[in-house]
């Protein structure tokens, strides 16, 4: 199947709020394992979430590692303002966790580099992925943690609409047709790890994890 883009961004209210509603508590709580796993040493420093949405992977992150500050970015004023609302909801994270309105590029962050940069789901989003993986490494300081979860592609359209039946039969239109939408835009392995060799990262490891889900995993070189 060849690959359909969609939207970049998604800041119709009625999205943010299906998404803020919806219970991706399994697959994000899977996400910070990942995490956890992958780069058990960071128990301290900076990290930084692109594509945060309404920010329940950064408070996980804040909350399960009490040494990190995690910092959150998101295009979509409508995701941050789920985020912000969850935030005033654990105070005791506020001096850790900060979430930023910004588009890729050029979105100004707090921090100069970042000792880790993390990602679920935004990397189909983007028409241009070389914007994506220019942002990791701006963001990232040499040897940072890098760990990226995104959708793949399925082998055809009735594959994509199968997955849809399968994990998201009971959700709201508004999900189903985005993860629709998420599936037929999302890229297939060997063309992560065509991007990835293109900016200087064919280290990193790309596998999947499960039959929708894959994971990229690795630390930046030197600059």
């Amino acid at each position: 199947m060849q690959r359909i883009t969609e939207p970049e961004l998604m800041d119709e209210a009625e999205q943010a709020l299906a998404y803020a509603m919806a219970d991706f508590a399994e697959p994000n709580e899977r996400f910070v394992g990942y995490f956890e796993t992958e780069f058990p040493d960071l128990q301290t420093g900076s990290v930084l979430d692109l594509g945060c949405g309404p920010g329940d992977i950064v408070l996980r992150l804040a909350t399960r590692r009490a040494g990190l500050t995690v910092h959150g970015i998101d295009g979509s004023a409508a995701m941050l303002r789920f985020a912000s609302e969850s935030l005033h909801e654990s105070p005791e994270l506020g001096g850790r966790v900060q979430f930023i309105e910004g588009l890729l590029p050029g979105a100004t962050l707090p921090l100069p580099a970042y000792d880790a940069v993390v990602s679920n789901s935004l990397l189909h989003h983007l028409h241009d992925p070389d914007v994506f993986w220019r942002a990791v490494r701006e963001a990232g300081a040499p040897g940072a943690a890098v760990l990226v979860m995104d959708l793949f592609r399925p082998e055809s359209a009735a594959a994509a609409q199968a997955i849809v039946d399968q994990y998201a039969a009971n959700e709201p239109e508004v999900l189903r047709l985005d993860f629709l939408a998420s599936l037929c835009a999302a890229f297939e392995p060997d063309e992560i790890r065509a991007q990835l060799q293109a900016h200087g990262l064919d280290g990193f490891s790309v596998r999947t994890v499960s039959d929708r889900h894959l994971l990229i995993t690795g630390r930046l070189p030197p600059r």
